[in-house]
Formats: structure tokens, C-alpha cells, sequence
């Protein structure tokens, strides 16, 4: 059980390379992109950027959900595998972690999955429960931080200051649309012990249902979805982020349309 609880997944490892194989891509495109205005290379490197960043993302997302509750007493994630990074130890791939990017790539808005089960009974305190669902999303926000740090601070080729800021964008709305207090989404989540009996079995009968409700809120109703990229736009740049850039990367990760 030790390889199987305590190293690191070689998927993790492979999905980091993806990510570096991007950035690697979106820098060696970027003369070609400033001579002719347009490069290939650079559109597949900010692809395989932002695509595997996202799912490098999602999975210490997951991450940090499991390490919180096994810190608060949550043991099971350990033997689950949750803390190897193993996108294969995930409750259902497809949902957690396929259809999130596919969602990223064709409707360019992180969507949430959720991955691991925890063991609330095991955790000691309902605010410990509270800090366990807490975890996910503030490690999307941390990223993106991160990411925007570095675009400002470490000079580097435009290709790859565009791609890496895409990607930083896409961790603030991540965690904007976590942090949204309906049941499903972890901002619920995070006040869920703190709630009453009655209101948590409401929660958990719209649970399968409203995150879904909410997506599509977002993307058709034209209010909704302009409070909620007024919003991540406004938090982006309090983080230090270049909302020109992130949107040239976005254009290039989209590069269909």
C-alpha cells in the first residue's frame, strides 16, 4: 500500500510534462507570431499550456481537499490513493476530470468536478469540515496568484506570458465559481456543517442539479453572466493579472472560432 498512498502518480508527472511541453511550444512560436501576427506553434503550445495546466490544476485541487481532511482525521484518503495525485483514483473520471476540460476547451469556463469522497464523520470539527472543502478552491485562487506573479515579475517571451496568464485567469474564475454558496459547489460546502439539519437535507435533494443550473446561468442569461466575468475580472486584477493577455491566450486556446 505504500506506492500506492505515498508517491507521487506518474499520470501527475505526465500531465506536468504536457503542461512544460506547451510552455516550451508557446516560446518557440513566438517570433514567428511576432513577424507574421500568426503561428501554429504558439496556438498548439498555449493548448497544451492552458489544457494541461487546467487538469495539472484539477488535480491539486482534489489535492488539497484530501491532504486538509487527513490532517483533521480523515484516514481513508490515504489508502484511496487521494494523496498521490492519481487522476485514475478519482470517484468518476469522466465527470471529475474529462468533462471539466472538455468544457474548458469548447465553453471556456472551468467547470467544477467533484473527485474525492471524504469521510466527514472522521473529520473532528465542523469547522475543520468547513477548512476540508475550503482547501479546493483556495488552491485555485493560490495558482493563480502565482501565475500572475510570475507573468509580472519573470521576463519571458510574449507567447508564453500569454498562455501562463490564461491560465491564471482561468484559476480565479475557477475560484469564483467554487467559491458560490449552492449546494454541489464547495462555497456550500464550507458553510454546509454550520447549517441545520433540515437545511443540509434540503441541500442534498438540488445537490445533483444546481451547479448544472448555475453553468448554464452563466453562460445564457446575459446579466448572470456578466456580474459573475465582472466579478473574476475584477478579482484577477486585484491578483496582479493582465486581463489583455489572458484574453489574447483565451482567443489562442479557442482558436476555432
Amino acid at each position: 500500500m505504500r506506492a500506492t498512498s505515498d508517491r507521487i502518480s506518474p499520470w501527475f508527472l505526465l500531465l506536468v510534462a504536457i503542461t512544460a511541453a506547451g510552455a516550451l511550444f508557446a516560446v518557440v512560436g513566438t517570433p514567428a507570431a511576432v513577424a507574421s501576427g500568426t503561428s501554429p506553434l504558439l496556438t498548439a503550445g498555449v493548448v497544451l499550456l492552458v489544457l494541461g495546466g487546467w487538469a495539472v490544476s484539477l488535480c491539486l485541487h482534489e489535492f488539497g481537499h484530501a491532504a486538509v481532511a487527513y490532517r483533521a482525521g480523515d484516514r481513508s484518503v490515504r489508502s484511496k490513493g487521494y494523496l498521490t495525485l492519481d487522476i485514475r483514483r478519482y470517484t468518476d473520471v469522466g465527470l471529475s476530470f474529462v468533462l471539466p476540460i472538455v468544457i474548458l476547451l469548447v465553453g471556456g469556463i472551468p467547470l467544477p468536478g467533484g473527485a474525492v469522497w471524504i469521510n466527514h464523520a472522521a473529520i473532528r470539527s465542523r469547522g475543520a469540515r468547513s477548512l476540508v472543502s475550503l482547501a479546493g478552491p483556495a488552491t485555485n485562487l493560490v495558482l493563480g496568484a502565482l501565475l500572475t506573479a510570475a507573468v509580472a515579475l519573470v521576463p519571458m517571451p510574449i507567447g508564453l506570458a500569454v498562455g501562463l496568464s490564461c491560465l491564471a485567469f482561468i484559476q480565479v474564475i475557477a475560484f469564483v465559481l467554487n467559491i458560490i454558496p449552492i449546494p454541489g459547489l464547495d462555497g456550500f460546502g464550507i458553510l454546509e456543517p454550520f447549517l441545520s439539519l433540515s437545511a443540509r437535507r434540503l441541500a442534498a435533494r438540488v445537490r445533483p442539479w444546481a451547479p448544472l443550473v448555475l453553468f448554464l446561468l452563466i453562460i445564457a442569461v446575459p446579466g448572470v453572466s456578466s456580474a459573475f466575468f465582472q466579478a473574476t475580472g475584477n478579482l484577477f486584477a486585484a491578483v496582479g493579472g493582465n486581463t489583455e493577455l489572458a484574453f489574447v491566450g483565451y482567443d489562442e486556446l479557442r482558436f476555432w472560432e
